[in-house]
């Protein structure tokens, strides 16, 4: 197995999750099989209960373990699935280690971070990586040199020594001062001593800055840092365009010099098809306009992270349409003072994507019924199908004005939306409905329509459903439960059938959208959603 680590140093957001995703790619182009691991350094045993404020969007995968983000950007890239076991925790590591000591594992030892944190890591990442692949891209989160990930640099480092074939990135930061105009590599110099004092020494050094990295500063990084002038890749900004990364470093011979480190004689990249898909994104005009009315959304700034893959799938589905994509990031808050008319004004289609908690939601429910009357298409994503679903109640159904989710009121006497009877009121980690199910098609005698939805299959993640005692009244009046679990009692997609293009959708097909390859929801298939 060979392996390429990819760490950062100086500070966070350099853009490591999109610098590793991007070499999977140009390693995928010349002929390889990749997977991912991301190692996070914090204490949770992973993000499900991390507030989107301060961590941004929790990536859900196929075996219902919950992720940072960054995993998503692994399988966006390189069209894999990935497992919980693609992503390594402190809280992992350290809740292994402990049964294994209570079980008796260590024989009467004293536990101690080196041996046995060190190689409880390594062992994972070998047993990660012993899948039918040929390279294993390893991103350490966080900064290197921070307590946190102290544990993960030494087992890195001993790695290093067992494997043999290991290939380390270091990705740190060329600011350029106003004052003197010129880019200054002394924060890249300190961050690679950092690294050298904890055991690793870096193959290659990718110099994130706004502009193409002058020819001065990567002769002095590759003269004081130790590596050739070859292997000092510029990751300068592409706007927008992250598509044009891999781009950027094959044109660098980046490729070249990975292979060379990891002892491998492969063919030349072949990206012509993503490098289509690149110039196609730069070269679209037609623009469309989708209102994405969310909570997370912050006091001071708009928190994309939060809805990362939720805007990721709308960019794959503009550009498969040939549009240009323009998101407007609406506060659902903000809706609530009775503007939903003004502030969604001029938008071809209405996003409300998933959330916990009552803040906000009225906002949402604004949403639903303002895209319901002017029959702009609306795409509700978990709890943005249960706000439709409320909101159909109390604007249709005259005598359920009052309805509601029993989430935000527990003693509405008209509960659309109840909680699931297998969840847990007392633990909030693990406890949700995760991973990838079967939605089965439901025929309606209500509706001579076909089915909007196409076949969708995605990663279930709520611990709300819609109470199936009411869906009968609901199609009788016009909303249609299109979809259903395998019981035929768990609602999973909801359809206005006289409007455009109105669906709701418990699950989040977001997850399952790749650039090329998007979602069928996104797109609409037969309705399209941003036509």
């Amino acid at each position: 197995m060979k392996y390429v680590v990819v760490t950062g140093g100086g500070m966070s957001g350099l853009g490591k999750g999109v610098t590793s995703s991007s070499v999977g790619v140009l390693l995928q182009a010349c002929g390889l099989r990749v997977t991912c691991i991301k190692i996070d350094p914090y204490l949770n045993i992973d993000a499900g209960t991390m507030s989107p404020f301060e961590h941004g969007e929790v990536f859900v995968l196929q075996d219902g373990g919950e992720a940072d983000l960054d995993l998503g950007n692994y399988e966006r890239f390189l069209d894999v699935t990935l497992t919980s076991d693609n992503n390594i925790t402190t809280g992992k590591i350290n809740r292994t280690v402990m049964e294994k000591e209570r079980r008796g594992a260590y024989l009467g030892k004293t536990v101690q971070v080196v041996p046995h944190v060190t190689d409880e890591i390594q062992d994972w990442i070998q047993r990660v990586a012993h899948a039918p692949v040929d390279v294993c891209v390893i991103e350490l989160g966080g900064t290197v040199g921070d307590i946190e990930s102290c544990p993960f640099v030494e087992a890195l480092a001993e790695l290093s020594y067992r494997v043999g074939d290991f290939c380390l990135i270091h990705v740190s930061h060329v600011p350029v001062l106003s004052a003197v105009g010129e880019q200054k590599t002394k924060p890249t110099q300190h961050s690679v001593r950092t690294l050298r004092s904890l055991g690793l020494a870096p193959n290659i050094l990718a110099c994130r800055s706004n502009s193409p990295l002058e020819g001065y500063a990567r002769e002095k990084l590759a003269r004081s840092c130790h590596v050739s002038s070859g292997s000092v890749l510029s990751l300068h900004d592409v706007g927008k365009n992250v598509w044009r990364v891999p781009i950027l470093l094959r044109d660098q011979k980046a490729h070249e010099a990975v292979l060379r480190v990891l002892n491998l004689d492969v063919k030349e990249p072949d990206l012509k098809e993503w490098t289509a898909r690149a110039e196609l994104f730069d070269a679209l005009v037609e623009p469309v306009r989708i209102a994405l009315v969310g909570k997370y959304m912050g006091l001071t700034r708009i928190n994309k992270d939060a809805y990362f893959s939720v805007e990721k799938a709308l960019l794959h589905a503009s550009v498969a349409l040939r549009k240009k994509l323009a998101v407007d990031w609406v506060p659902a808050e903000d809706l609530e003072d009775g503007t939903a008319q003004e502030k969604l004004k001029g938008a071809d289609g209405i996003l409300v994507p998933g959330g916990f908690g009552d803040r906000g939601v009225e906002g949402k429910i604004l949403a639903a019924k303002h895209a319901r009357e002017n029959r702009i298409p609306y795409l509700g994503i978990c709890l943005g199908m249960q706000v439709a679903v409320i909101e159909f109640a109390r604007s249709v159904l005259l005598d359920m004005q009052d309805a509601n989710s029993t989430e935000f009121d527990a003693e509405t006497k008209n509960p659309c939306v109840v909680f699931m009877p297998e969840g847990s009121r007392t633990h909030v980690g693990g406890t949700m409905r995760l991973g990838s199910r079967r939605t089965y098609f439901h025929h309606n005698d209500h509706h001579d329509v076909g089915c909007m939805a196409a076949r969708l299959y995605g990663n279930v993640r709520h611990r709300y459903e819609v109470n199936p005692e009411m869906v009968a009244r609901f199609e009788e009046a016009g909303l249609w439960f299109s979809g259903r679990d395998e019981s035929g009692e768990r609602m999973e997609i909801v359809e206005l059938g006289e409007h455009p293009f109105y669906v709701g959708v418990q699950f989040h097909p977001e997850f399952k959208s790749r650039p090329g390859k998007p979602s069928p929801v996104f797109t609409g298939k037969t309705q399209i959603l941003i036509n």
